[in-house]
């Protein structure tokens, strides 16, 4: 599933149930490549009812085989994080909203604490672009405004294209950031999600 730099998450729509789950999807072929599910305890949301948004996890896995390939988590009672995690269950990556910034946004940092990335643009509305820490080079971009082949997979607000450019597509931690924070946004940092240390960001950051 990570050998492409396209895809197209598309939410279930659930009507009696909070639990978020996606298909990830080849806009090429329109195949589903990956699923993502929402995993959170019993104890987590009764903790979640008293004190904000519960610790819960989403599960990214390969469609047919079930393998796990990565996983996006907020944890944390008083100062919740939003990390990402490797198929081994090793933090690679986490996402720290910019406190200091009018406009919002968030920056991603690696497993050693290295800036390795910023977000610019509208999260609650799918609308965002990864740049490298200078803010010189895009690495990719999340937005519901695709054409071509895809664009018949938009047919709802809840679906949204994830595109990593071509000079970062063979890094594979690189492309797992870009593809959890897509879902992250969506389930974990704000709004539908509940709050994850942001929201919306309003537009460009500088």
């Amino acid at each position: 599933m990570l050998v492409k730099n396209k895809y197209v998450i598309k939410e279930h729509a659930k009507l009696l149930s909070s639990r978020k789950t996606y298909d990830i999807i080849d806009p090429d072929t329109t195949d589903v490549v990956a699923t993502a599910e929402q995993k959170t305890t019993l104890m987590a949301n009764l903790i979640g009812m008293v004190l904000g948004p519960p610790a819960t996890a989403i599960e990214i896995r390969a469609k047919g085989s079930g393998d796990l390939l990565f996983t996006v988590r907020r944890r944390g009672l008083l100062f919740k994080k939003v990390e990402v995690l490797d198929g081994t269950g090793k933090v690679i990556g986490l996402y720290k909203a910019k406190r200091l910034s009018l406009s919002g946004g968030f920056h991603v940092y690696n497993d050693a604490g290295k800036h390795i990335a910023e977000i610019r643009g509208k999260l609650l509305k799918s609308e965002y672009r990864f740049f490298t820490p200078d803010g010189k080079t895009e690495m990719g971009a999340v937005s519901k405004k695709w054409g071509g082949m895809a664009k018949e997979l938009f047919t709802s607000a809840d679906t949204y294209g994830v595109e990593v450019r071509p000079e970062f597509a063979e890094d594979a931690e690189v492309k797992i950031m870009i593809l959890g924070a897509a879902i992250a946004a969506d389930a974990l940092l704000g709004g539908k999600g509940g709050s994850g240390g942001g929201g919306d960001s309003g537009g460009d950051d500088e």
